[in-house]
């Protein structure tokens, strides 16, 4: 009689033992645990992060962190904390929480446009990576890196395309620079590397006229006729007297910081610099700015034909009335600085 109590007890105890293990491994493994109305709610763990950094973002947005703490420390998550970009779906339970923090990072979509110096491209870069602006700046002007990949200070711009590239978030800046000189690489294919050379100018060179053309215009139906206008300049030795190249000459001078030129004046063309496309032949040094890639290509595929000039349409906002002759050009340009003058615009 005395053994069989013996015996209930232990069972009961057991039972109560199981009950509270269950309930334990209910509540800290497959209980709901968010505390967000939205479906999905993102968490951003940076490298090397300790794991009081990541229960600091967690902590907001779950019902009970102490459980969260227990099942971590059972996972051994504290002393294995991934980088990254991670997803936390509502109703998510710590179990599926540690899961998805440790083995699913999300890539992101970085999209830039044309940034016009490498520190705006930084500073742009930076807003969407783990990399900072300064360690960003740092890797793209790293003098061996440049010299390695044959890239000078004017051109180191051009090795960034603007388009839309998926990343994980947690991206260093070598790693940035890394994949967007092998976006560079895929791009000059071999069919553009054959175009290029026939007709007579380096990638560095199709590139620093590209920025050209597209500083001139957006509508990329017409920039290889601009692109055309530009390699007939060349081929008869006509300075290029592009007025973008004026604009990027005069911003580099103390006088025209945070200044907006909205009319090329005289004055301009008389700046000392190797961007003045009025007073040097041939093409500038550099890329004036990051162009499009249909400017690229409407460089490598420049519409033949035997314009010399062109000038802005005032009656087509974006467009350019072109001419052969200097004579039909001045009667365009004219009526341009006609238009301008009306609208008040002296600078």
């Amino acid at each position: 009689m005395y053994i069989k109590k013996i015996l209930i007890a232990i069972v009961l105890i057991g039972l109560v033992v199981a009950a509270f293990f269950a309930n334990f491994v209910y509540k800290a493994m497959l209980k709901p645990n968010t505390n967000f109305n939205n479906e999905v709610a993102y968490v951003f763990i940076p490298t090397n992060a300790s794991y009081a950094e990541v229960r600091n973002q967690l902590e907001p947005l779950l019902d009970d962190i102490d459980s969260f703490d227990v099942l971590a420390e059972r996972k051994k998550y504290t002393t294995n904390i991934k980088a990254g970009r991670y997803q936390i779906k509502k109703g998510m339970s710590n179990n599926d929480i540690i899961n998805s923090i440790r083995s699913n990072n999300l890539p992101i979509k970085l999209s830039f446009n044309n940034q016009e110096t490498l520190e705006k491209l930084a500073g742009r870069v930076a807003n969407q990576i783990e990399a900072d602006s300064l360690s960003l700046i740092i890797a793209m002007k790293d003098d061996a890196f440049l010299k390695e990949n044959k890239f000078k200070d004017q051109t180191a711009l051009g090795m960034y395309l603007p388009n839309s590239y998926e990343f994980f978030w947690n991206t260093s800046a070598e790693d940035f620079r890394s994949r967007m000189l092998k976006e560079y690489n895929r791009f000059w294919t071999q069919d553009r590397l054959q175009k290029a050379q026939d007709i007579g100018l380096s990638q560095d060179q199709v590139i620093a006229l590209a920025s050209i053309v597209y500083e001139e215009s957006k509508q990329a139906n017409e920039q290889p006729r601009i692109a055309g206008v530009y390699m007939n300049r060349l081929r008869i030795g006509m300075p290029l007297q592009a007025d973008p190249t004026l604009k990027f000459a005069a911003y580099k001078l103390p006088e025209y910081k945070n200044t907006v030129i909205k009319r090329v004046l005289n004055v301009h063309k008389e700046i000392d610099s190797p961007y003045n496309t009025y007073k040097n032949l041939g093409l500038p040094p550099g890329l004036i700015a990051m162009p499009d890639i249909s400017a690229i290509d409407a460089v490598l595929n420049y519409e033949k034909h035997q314009y010399l000039y062109f000038a802005a349409d005032a009656n087509r906002f974006g467009f350019h009335k072109f001419a052969k002759t200097l004579t039909q050009h001045n009667i365009n340009a004219r009526e341009y600085q006609r238009y301008l003058s009306a609208q008040g615009i002296n600078r």
